[in-house]
């Protein structure tokens, strides 16, 4: 019986071994069988890695979101005989990403699942944010119609105000600036929201203002990918005196927090 190794990849163009331990590498090095959505894409990472891995000696399999359960179920015999390596088009997999249903199938059948230490966009744009990293949540894709992404943004508002919450999502590169543009509209202007994109890369650019101090400053996040988080649980008792909570015969907890006056910019 075979491992299922979960393969982190580069966040874009970085230096693989600036980023990947020098275990992982090693480790990926001797799997022969590997899993991603893009199989063209693999065997140019691979070839990052050393350009002495023979491709025509690995085999490859497809994995896509267009994949159904005959597609994920086909990487079992794999399983059954020998390693193989889920790798994601970048970060780690698992994650926004459908190699989640093969892990998912192997702890089913009973198949060891080793993640590989690497990096994710998601932690590495929470930890660099300020924003409470003990309690958060990952939403994944906001809805695309304006309407239902608007009343999205707002109950991620609400929830991260209610229960002091850090809101992590992400969007197509092309609707960054259109989602940035509503989020100016919609949410509180003393909410925070941090903007991480092109992280690991030359061109990494991670910034964490209110929605107040956005409006004076246009990131350069067009067809760029990007992490977004939202924060709403520094809210003041002047922002309260604003807003009208509807917690009349609710059960509640209120907490009180005095910070230590630092701005966030």
């Amino acid at each position: 019986m075979g491992k299922l190794f979960l393969i982190p990849n580069t966040l874009g163009d970085s230096n693989i071994y600036g980023v990947l331990p020098s275990e992982v590498i090693a480790r990926i090095k001797n799997i022969k069988i590997f899993a991603s959505e893009n199989p063209k894409n693999t065997r140019r990472f691979l070839k990052q890695i050393d350009k002495s891995i023979v491709l025509e000696e690995l085999t490859f399999l497809e994995l896509n979101e267009h994949s159904d359960r005959k597609a994920v179920e086909a990487c079992l015999p794999y399983l059954e005989k020998e390693d193989v390596g889920i790798i994601s088009e970048a970060g780690c997999p698992g994650i926004a990403d459908p190699g989640a249903e093969l892990v998912a199938l192997a702890h089913r059948k009973a198949i060891q699942v080793v993640p590989l230490v690497g990096p994710s966009s998601i932690l590495l744009a929470l930890i660099a944010s300020g924003c409470n990293g003990q309690h958060f949540s990952f939403n994944g894709y906001l809805p695309v119609k304006s309407p239902e992404r608007n009343k999205a943004l707002k109950n991620f508002e609400r929830q991260s105000q209610a229960e002091n919450r850090t809101q992590i999502f992400i969007e197509t590169p092309y609707r960054n600036l259109k989602l940035f543009e509503e989020m100016l509209q919609v949410l509180h202007p003393q909410t925070l929201l941090s903007i991480a994109c092109d992280i690991t890369t030359e061109n990494e650019y991670i910034k964490t203002y209110t929605i107040q101090e956005w409006k004076k400053e246009r990131p350069d996040i067009h067809k760029r990918p990007c992490i977004f988080i939202v924060y709403a649980g520094t809210m003041s008792i002047q922002d309260w005196k604003k807003q009208k909570p509807d917690i009349n015969k609710r059960p509640a907890i209120f907490l009180i927090y005095a910070s230590t006056g630092i701005k966030t910019r």
